[in-house]
């Protein structure tokens, strides 16, 4: 349940995964994260310290199959904390946008809070992987959150040579992102759009 001060608790229970995650859009980027996946635990170690945001997230996954299961429903129950958190989206900025080197790497990430998901990922076919995570996870988690975030979410991967790297400067971008996007605007009055409701 959220309240004024934009926290969210969400769960999920499946056959295959067992998530609970609260979250605070205006913490100050402390996280407690297992996930049962080291270098996933790190990618939203790193998206929590990036935006700002308070995350205490366990999760219970099938891992011993693979990591899909888990990451793409971290990703659903994410996004569903963060969008009940916003509320009515009453003052926030809604867009956000960070390009975000990692050394070789660099990424961009453009967001818009506007309760229309979609999801638009850039990467060469041949974007390698960091290790013990497969590259195509980092596309799955960004379509499960944006469809459950119900944002508009394009991601663009401009180079980069280590797996790891890559995947990390999509996580900080989308950590910056969002912060600006889910910030509170004291000029915006109302919802930001002419609808008059996002």
């Amino acid at each position: 349940m959220s309240d004024s001060a934009r926290r969210a608790s969400q769960s999920r229970k499946t056959a295959e995964t067992d998530v609970a995650l609260t979250i605070d859009l205006d913490g100050d980027g402390r996280s407690r994260i297992e996930t049962g996946i080291p270098f996933f635990d790190h990618m939203l170690t790193l998206f929590a310290r990036h935006g700002l945001f308070d995350i205490e997230l366990k999760v219970d996954g099938d891992v011993d199959v693979d990591f899909h299961h888990t990451v793409e429903d971290t990703g659903i129950v994410l996004g569903e904390a963060i969008r009940e958190a916003l509320g009515d989206k009453a003052g926030i900025t809604r867009y956000g946008a960070a390009f975000v080197p990692m050394d070789e790497s660099l990424s961009r990430v453009v967001i818009d809070l506007s309760n229309r998901p979609w999801l638009e990922f850039r990467a060469a076919d041949d974007t390698p992987s960091a290790q013990n995570f497969p590259f195509s996870l980092v596309e799955e988690f960004c379509r499960a959150l944006a469809s459950n975030l119900r944002a508009n979410l394009h991601v663009e991967v401009f180079y980069g040579r280590d797996g790891h790297h890559i995947a990390e400067s999509i996580f900080k971008a989308l950590a910056r992102a969002l912060r600006q996007a889910v910030a509170h605007d004291p000029r915006v009055k109302g919802v930001p759009s002419t609808k008059e409701v996002l």
